[in-house]
């Protein structure tokens, strides 16, 4: 069992640029597609069926909503935890590196070694750190193999010897084109065993008009169980806290026409597709990449949403194999 991370302010560095788009409002659910990857053009996040892109919004509501909603904090604001500029001196959000195939790879020794997919990795000397270069923070490190479309995701990162080794606390290898899962128990990046890139708000796609996918999300406490699709917990024994991997919706009545059309992308996905519980933190922080492309002062209106405004769901209907990401949307219908 690995310890619990506890509350933190995440702040990081460099980021993804993103061409400008005209904005295009998306606010009737679709059928999902998983866009391709800014910077890596041939690869998508994940099968279009992957759990992380299945549309929730009219699966059940779980009988422990209320309970698990009150644990997270039913008067805590919705917190978009990215955005422009800085914060003292680092981008705020969750940057990824993409590099090509033939990006050297680099050994990295890994605190939970046995629960880590051992090295070498594609990471380069420069390579954007969560938090920056002297974070105190998670220290997260994503780096996508373009030509491969792998997801090395590292927790904890360290840059040793100039960059020609890592350390780190623990590490995962994720091939972007599976709906592989972890070893049941293990860790990855993050507290849930989950990857952290697909659960991230990005600029290109808010551009777009559509985010087709889940969102990352935090809590302050969880309980010491995972359910599907997340591999690990992180937590302290209390059902009445958050399992790791639990899905919450933003409620279809909550009018979301009067905000923003940026925030309209992101509430619309929370909708559609909601919240993955990933990691323990601060209640209802969802996860980005840091970009120009935001304006603060509109992501901060999303701060009027708050937990009373989600509901638990109950995804299970979706599962094909509890080893496996691959969703069945038919099977929820079929059982209803």
């Amino acid at each position: 069992m690995r310890f619990s991370r506890r509350l933190r302010l995440i702040i990081v560095p460099s980021v993804v640029p993103v061409a400008a788009a005209a904005l295009v409002i998306a606010l009737t659910p679709g059928v999902s597609h998983a866009e391709a990857l800014p910077g890596a053009p041939g690869c998508t996040v994940l099968p279009a069926d992957n759990v992380w892109h299945a549309n929730v919004s009219a699966l059940p509501v779980d009988p422990n909503s209320a309970t698990f909603v009150a644990s997270i904090g039913t008067s805590s604001p919705l917190h978009p935890d990215f955005r422009s500029g800085k914060y003292h001196g680092q981008p705020i959000g969750i940057p990824y590196n993409v590099v090509p195939s033939s990006q050297p790879l680099v050994p990295v020794q890994f605190h939970y070694a046995s629960e880590s997919d051992p090295g070498p990795y594609p990471i380069p000397k420069n390579a954007t750190i969560e938090g920056g270069p002297r974070s105190k923070g998670d220290r997260h490190v994503l780096v996508v193999n373009s030509g491969t479309c792998t997801d090395y995701e590292l927790f904890a990162a360290h840059k040793n010897h100039g960059g020609k080794s890592w350390k780190a606390g623990s590490g995962a290898v994720f091939p972007l084109g599976s709906d592989a899962l972890r070893s049941a128990g293990f860790t990855s990046a993050d507290a849930a065993g989950l990857p952290i890139l697909p659960g991230l708000v990005r600029p290109d796609e808010v551009a777009a008009g559509v985010i087709d996918h889940a969102i990352r999300v935090t809590v302050p406490a969880s309980d010491d169980t995972y359910i599907w699709p997340a591999r690990h917990e992180a937590g302290t024994a209390n059902p009445a806290l958050p399992p790791m991997g639990l899905r919450l919706r933003l409620k279809a009545s909550v009018d979301i026409s009067q905000f923003p059309a940026t925030d309209q992308v992101i509430l619309q996905a929370l909708k559609t597709y909601g919240v993955i519980v990933a990691d323990n933190g601060s209640p209802w922080y969802i996860s980005g990449v840091p970009s120009a492309y935001w304006n603060n002062d509109t992501l901060h209106a999303l701060t009027q949403i708050t937990g009373s405004d989600f509901e638990v769901v109950d995804e299970s209907c979706l599962t094909v194999n509890a080893d496996s990401g691959a969703s069945d949307p038919g099977s929820c219908s079929a059982s209803s």
